[in-house]
């Protein structure tokens, strides 16, 4: 299999997490959940493959979509297709870095997987065909640079106030995060205008989103969990809650999640029908 990503420089590395390309990808299952996590995704079929969603309780397909599609930010866990020797090329942006890309209010696209010419139009299109034909990831990687920073908005970009909330949240343990959110140097209404704005989430949301891909983080690779004590570390005021909290994002409970190995999968990525 191939996996490449690419490195951005200033300034696209302050707004793209990250950029990258597979080939021959051969997964052991076809359908996978997403938990969220609070990115706007723009991805690229190079295989001539459908994918599909599907519903969370059925698993009965809902949507199919081929050449290029935008997944928005979701607030639940998302029902997914995996092929067999897939190609695909995905660029995926920080939580505050779709704005100056997209031209419209994150929120408009929350909770959706749609036709990313709903969102930008032929050139998406076009630039499909152009990174299909494309012989190498880094060829690849250079055509879809040069169209970010075309679609670039200088005049979108996120006030320095809110990059700097969102660095300290990175930095700091869960159990800060209100004290951070109450720093913010205006006012709460301002904040939570932005976040909808720039995230697509209000401030709420988007620390409990942030702090259950903490606890995925915490107990990856982990063969024995104290569920009270992973409940108690990451903040949360009684293991009910903590359970319901799992639950709601993953699908799962944490006991159903480790008794399916979950905790040694991708820390986003979980295999239905393995």
């Amino acid at each position: 299999m191939i996996f490449n990503t690419h490195q951005f420089k200033a300034p696209l590395v302050n707004y793209i997490e990250s950029m990258f390309h597979f080939n021959g990808f051969m997964p052991d299952h076809s359908i996978e959940r997403v938990v969220p996590t609070g990115h706007v995704f723009i991805i690229f079929e190079l295989d001539g493959m459908k994918r599909n969603t599907f519903d969370n309780e059925t698993l009965k397909p809902l949507a199919d979509f081929e050449k290029v599609w935008v997944s928005g930010v979701h607030k639940n866990y998302l029902s997914i297709s995996a092929h067999d020797d897939s190609e695909m090329f995905v660029i995926q942006f920080k939580p505050h870095g779709a704005f100056p890309f997209v031209h419209q209010f994150i929120g408009e696209l929350n909770d959706v997987v749609i036709p990313a010419e709903e969102v930008f139009g032929q050139e998406i299109l076009e630039l499909h065909q152009i990174i299909k034909t494309a012989s190498t990831s880094e060829e690849k990687f250079s055509k879809g640079e040069t169209w970010l920073i075309e679609r670039f908005d200088q005049t979108m970009v996120p006030t320095d106030a809110l990059v700097d909330l969102l660095s300290e949240l990175d930095k700091q343990p869960v159990v800060k995060y209100q004290e951070v959110i109450d720093g913010y140097p205006h006012t709460q209404k301002h904040l939570i205008d932005q976040f909808k704005k720039y995230i697509g989430l209000t401030p709420k949301y988007y620390q409990r989103m942030r702090r259950f891909n903490g606890i995925l983080q915490h107990i990856q690779n982990k063969q024995y969990l104290n569920w009270p004590d992973v409940a108690l570390e990451c903040g949360y005021t009684d293991q009910s809650h903590f359970i319901k909290e799992f639950r709601h994002f993953s699908g799962f409970n944490p006991t159903e999640f480790f008794q399916h190995d979950y905790q040694n999968e991708e820390p986003n990525f979980f295999p239905i029908d393995k």
